[in-house]
This record gives structure tokens, C-alpha cells and sequence, in this order.
């Protein structure tokens, strides 16, 4: 008796079953309603939206963002800064509440000029949202 017909038909049973599970958690329902790269950030709300900018004049970047999530269980989101592509730094941010700002600082200094972006990421990588700049 052949064993192999049966056993590819249990285990393809088994992955179709287990397909909508895995669209179900990659959702994790986090949303970012504003994202903005500012010189400052005043009263918990950024002062400025940053397009263009000389590495003389601002030391430091901040990226703010404003997230709504839809219970309040205890989530994490990134920001992840890039310079002409490259990861020029990580930041792991926490979120406390439905909804929650937040904000990373990124310092700027003389040979960090080109194209930046900034991507928020959900705890799973997923991008919720990004906002470019550049530094002159």
C-alpha cells in the first residue's frame, strides 16, 4: 500500500487550514495618523515640517509621530532613519495608550548631508508610513 498519496493530501489539508490564520495576525492594528521631521517639538506637538535643511544650521532632527492604536494593550513601533538608503540609525519606541505620541532624535553633523528618510514600522517591520528630507 502506498503511505505517500495520503500524507501529502493530510499535510496540504493542513497548510489550506492554516492559511487565514496567517493573514488574521498580520494585521496588528496599529496606524500612524501624522508623522512629521521637525527642528523641535513644542508642547508634545512638532514645531516645523522639515523638507530641506542646511547640516550648519540644525544639529539635531526629531522625528514626531501620532499613533492610534485600536485597544490599549502595550505596543512598539520604529523609526528607522536612512541616508541615501542606508540605515543611519534604529529606534524602538514605546506605545501606551489609543492614541499616543512619539517621537526619535537624530543628530545631524557635517558629512551626513544627501537624501534622508525616516519609515515608522510596526513590531512585525511592516511600514506604517515615512517622510523624506534632504540635508544640504
Amino acid at each position: 500500500m502506498d503511505f505517500r498519496r495520503p500524507f501529502c493530501l493530510s499535510l496540504l489539508s493542513l497548510l489550506l487550514l492554516m492559511a487565514p490564520l496567517s493573514s488574521l495576525a498580520e494585521d496588528t492594528g496599529v496606524k500612524v495618523l501624522e508623522m512629521a521631521v521637525t527642528t523641535r517639538i513644542v508642547r508634545g506637538n512638532p514645531l516645523d515640517a522639515v523638507r530641506r535643511i542646511s547640516s550648519a544650521s540644525a544639529k539635531a532632527l526629531y522625528c514626531h509621530t501620532l499613533v492610534s492604536v485600536p485597544d490599549e494593550a502595550p505596543r512598539e513601533i520604529s523609526h528607522v532613519w536612512l541616508l541615501n538608503g542606508q540605515v543611519a540609525a534604529n529606534y524602538t519606541l514605546p506605545v501606551r495608550g489609543p492614541r499616543w505620541r512619539t517621537f526619535s532624535k537624530k543628530w545631524i553633523s557635517k558629512g551626513m548631508e544627501g537624501l534622508w528618510r525616516v519609515e515608522a514600522r510596526d513590531s512585525e517591520g511592516r511600514l506604517l508610513k515615512s517622510a523624506e528630507f534632504r540635508v544640504n
